[in-house]
């Protein structure tokens, strides 16, 4: 799988670059109000309803995700190991999050999302992706 990219891989890259994007937006929305930017809450009213009062002290934390989901994806398409652990972190950290959420009785948003991050970290463990991040041996002489 090292010279191969199939379309799961491609989509994983993808998938952290689109979340870089979304959390640098809620982020940046959260920070400094009034733009025009602050439209795209009406695809998430009840969030922002939340998150709103805090501003900055949610704000600068999504920027930071943001950062950590791009660092991830770029080392994710360079199939750097630090990007395949990065991804494994980030994608764990949202099943415990997920979790959470059932136990305060958010049981279909929480164990939608337990299933769906639960399958995507299912397929990060199996051995031909991780070992597409794992550099090749030099060969001995």
């Amino acid at each position: 799988m090292r010279g191969k990219s199939p379309w799961a891989m491609t989509g994983i890259g993808v998938f952290l670059f689109f979340g870089s994007v979304m959390a640098s937006l809620a982020g940046a929305t959260l920070i400094w109000r009034g733009t025009l930017l602050d439209h795209m809450w009406t695809l998430n009213a009840p969030a922002y309803k939340q998150l709103s009062p805090l501003g900055k002290t949610v704000g600068i934390p999504f920027l930071v995700l943001s950062a950590t989901l791009a660092a991830a994806g770029v080392g994710w398409f360079g199939r750097r190991l630090w990007g395949w652990r990065l991804a494994v972190v980030i994608i764990a950290t949202q099943v415990l999050g997920d979790l959470v959420s059932i136990l305060l009785g958010h049981f279909v948003r929480g164990a939608t999302g337990v299933t769906i991050a639960g399958a995507l970290l299912f397929y990060l463990f199996r051995p031909e992706v991780r070992d597409a991040f794992i550099p090749p041996r030099a060969i001995e002489r």
